[in-house]
């Protein structure tokens, strides 16, 4: 399944992963500069799941020991963390569309099939989202944050993540292709 668009820009190469990494150090600088926190991105979909819990289900979301303090801080609009990911979200956008990357497609679609690859995809984020909150952060709340303050977490996070991703990726049939 992929969709293009005649009048796309020509595709660009990618950013050699150096400039990727040295782009990402001066935005990750830049955050805690100018918000006094890091990137992150689980504490925005637990706050909007609070938000929604809150909207569907008030009784139940204001008692729960989770969610309930997250309803403190306010509307999901008013925490920085939803700014962030809404900036992500469209300086993405942008640069894929600059870069005349954009279009609507399965990756691996190929060596697993269309309703294999997606299964993968939906039970990956979920375990991913559920070690994230476990974790008390994800790869860029604690493993980037964390490793750019010298935390001992973001460090042993980041290791183990990666390890399992390839352990996984052999598992499941070698990853993306």
């Amino acid at each position: 399944m992929q969709i293009m668009n005649e009048c796309e820009l020509p595709q660009r190469p990618y950013w050699p992963a150096w400039a990727a990494g040295l782009a990402l150090g001066v935005v990750l600088l830049m955050t805690f500069v100018l918000t006094g926190h890091g990137l992150g991105a689980t504490g925005f979909t637990t706050r909007l799941s609070a938000w929604l819990g809150d909207a569907v289900v008030p009784g139940w979301t204001q008692a729960n020991d989770y969610l309930g303090p997250m309803l403190e801080g306010g509307p999901v609009l008013s925490s920085w963390i939803t700014w962030q990911m809404l900036g992500v979200f469209i300086g993405a956008l942008v640069s894929a569309v600059l870069a005349g990357r954009v279009a609507l497609r399965i990756e691996g679609a190929g060596s697993s099939g269309r309703s294999g690859r997606l299964f993968k995809a939906l039970a990956g984020g979920i375990l991913a989202g559920f070690g994230a909150r476990i974790a008390a952060g994800c790869t860029s709340g604690l493993g980037l944050s964390g490793s750019a303050v010298l935390g001992v977490a973001g460090f042993v996070f980041l290791g183990a993540f990666f390890v399992t991703g390839l352990i996984v990726s052999r598992l499941t049939g070698g990853g993306v292709k």
